[in-house]
């Protein structure tokens, strides 16, 4: 069985989550028997995962490139995942035409118009306005696709309660995560870590924040600890974020982002907007690390704990605390660890993938049948992409 994902970027687990989640979906596939195709337009990073390494096979395609058409009819998968809407929007019109039996799913990495609502919203002060543009582009990409895959619960439940999504259009598949037996102990750690690729800007507003408001105060009381701040493709803003007269440290890319929290004792995650699951929260989870988070840091996570806090000074207590009290520090070390075996075990994840996948295909033309918004997204609205991708391809010959 070929299963073939498209890209908009190569994946590159070790600097951003949305590449550990593409990681994790070619290891839940090829786990169910599927052999795996990855094929993107952009050019591959000096950071990018080895797929070759992982007997995945690879392609370059173009956009706006009706070579496309014959290559996926001859390649002929019977699945095809979407790694964004925006991946949908460009070639989801050419999977459907040319490989129509094939099963289409969407994987949203995190919801991209509940992420930009948010931003406007911190940026103008206004309230939070979920039908902005991105969504009618993101919202009606769900239509189209047989099956989305989505990272977060809370993020299911708003689709439901805002856009009327059905239900069995949806699949639940957050990180599947293995945790080690053992990790550095409280002695053998020191200083505070924030980590997080740069190229996406809720990061470098943490940072940010982070420098402006939270990281004063915990110095003021911890005179003799350190902010280390990783991050790749962060050169740009080296100038601002590293002060290390103020303890505040820009350390640039981590090139093995476990191996380098785990010298830490503490992980700071102070999002003030995004979406999805956080990969620096599983990263604390993977190493034994105590993180200090906002309610966007942990949605979908842990957001009805005790420890989750929205205010500047909340999250400067729980940091002292924990860098301070060793039982504290333990206590919640093994509270996290329990969490994430209850909700996030790969043990239990990974065949889930293919349970919602295999009833996805077996029930694909009733599904489309009973998916009229869909069917009329395709007739209608996708047919616009569909002329406007051919008149670029027309005027770029």
């Amino acid at each position: 069985m070929d299963c073939l994902i498209i890209g908009k970027v190569w994946p590159e687990p070790s600097s951003t989550a949305a590449g550990r989640r593409t990681h994790d979906l070619i290891t839940a596939l090829q786990l169910g028997g599927w052999q795996v195709h990855f094929a993107s337009a952009a050019q591959r990073g000096m950071y990018a995962l080895d797929l070759d390494a992982l007997n995945v096979e690879t392609h370059n395609i173009a956009v706006n490139d009706s070579a496309f058409d014959h290559w996926i009819a001859s390649l002929a998968p019977e699945l095809v995942v979407f790694d964004r809407f925006m991946t949908e929007e460009q070639f989801g019109w050419r999977v459907a035409q040319h490989c129509p039996d094939a099963l289409r799913v969407l994987d949203t990495s995190d919801l991209h118009c509940l992420r930009m609502a948010r931003q406007q919203a911190l940026k103008s002060g206004a309230a939070l306005n979920l039908r902005n543009e991105t969504a009618l582009r993101e919202i009606a990409s769900i239509y189209r696709s047989d099956l989305t895959l989505m990272i977060s619960e809370y993020e299911m439940e708003l689709l439901r309660r805002e856009f009327s999504i059905e239900e069995e259009l949806l699949s639940y598949w957050p990180f599947a995560v293995t945790l080690p037996e053992s990790s550095a102990c409280f002695e053998a750690r020191e200083h505070f870590i924030l980590i997080g690729s740069f190229l996406h800007p809720p990061n470098l507003d943490a940072a940010r924040w982070c420098r402006q408001s939270l990281w004063p105060k915990i110095r003021a009381v911890l005179p003799n600890a350190e902010l280390h701040c990783f991050g790749s493709y962060g050169e740009r803003y080296a100038g601002e974020l590293h002060a290390p007269k103020e303890g505040f440290h820009y350390k640039g890319r981590a090139e093995d982002a476990l191996e380098t929290m785990a010298k830490y004792r503490i992980n700071l995650a102070p999002l003030r907007y995004g979406a999805g699951l956080k990969g620096k929260v599983f990263d604390g989870f993977l190493t034994g690390t105590p993180t200090v988070m906002t309610p966007i840091a942990a949605e979908g996570i842990c957001s009805q704990e005790e420890w989750v806090h929205s205010e500047v000074d909340a999250l400067v207590a729980d940091a002292v605390e924990l860098y301070e009290n060793l039982a504290a520090w333990q206590l919640r070390q093994a509270r996290e660890r329990a969490l994430c075996e209850a909700r996030f075990s790969a043990a239990h994840w990974q065949p889930q993938l293919m349970q919602s996948i295999r009833t996805a295909i077996d029930e694909r033309d009733r599904r489309r049948q009973q998916n009229f918004i869909g069917q009329m997204l395709h007739h209608h609205q996708h047919r616009s992409t569909e002329f406007m991708s051919r008149w670029i391809e027309a005027k770029n010959a």
